[in-house]
């Protein structure tokens, strides 16, 4: 099993490492970036590739809400950094473990990625056809 630390985020902190950001404030708590959060924790790895598999297995538990039975507090919910390190160091063992099926499940997420990515170009470039036609038609 790979080494990597947990540990809450300050702003302005840059690491050298292999890394990853879970939010840990709000509904969407949980949820991995490769980009800094204001309110998140840091995941510093020792190589890239075990950085990319725990992204997506972080990005699997927040997908399926896995944290919002942790969550605490009334009006903001955010998440613990004792229960972030307890839940997710046995999770993502035992979803690494499995290790065929785990490469399989990150490869279609990556191409789901992707093909999310083409989509989303594709609606940017409708949208922005349709303010031209509409701007010569209004001329």
């Amino acid at each position: 099993m790979t080494n990597f630390i947990i540990k809450s985020h300050r702003i302005g902190t840059c690491y050298a490492s292999p890394h990853i950001f879970i939010l840990n404030k709000g509904l969407n708590s949980g949820k991995p970036n490769k980009e800094a959060y204001t309110n998140s924790f840091a995941i510093i790895f020792q190589n890239e590739e075990d950085c990319e598999n725990f992204y997506f297995v972080a990005f699997s538990l927040w997908q399926t809400r896995f944290w919002h039975k942790y969550l605490t507090g009334s009006v903001i919910p955010f998440l613990r950094l004792q229960d972030f390190k307890k839940e997710f160091n046995p999770r993502a063992k035992a979803m690494i473990e499995e290790h065929e099926q785990h490469v399989k499940h990150v490869a279609a997420l990556k191409l789901l990625e992707q093909k999310e990515k083409q989509f989303q170009e594709n609606i940017n470039l409708i949208n922005e056809m349709r303010r031209v036609i509409l701007y010569r038609y209004c001329k």
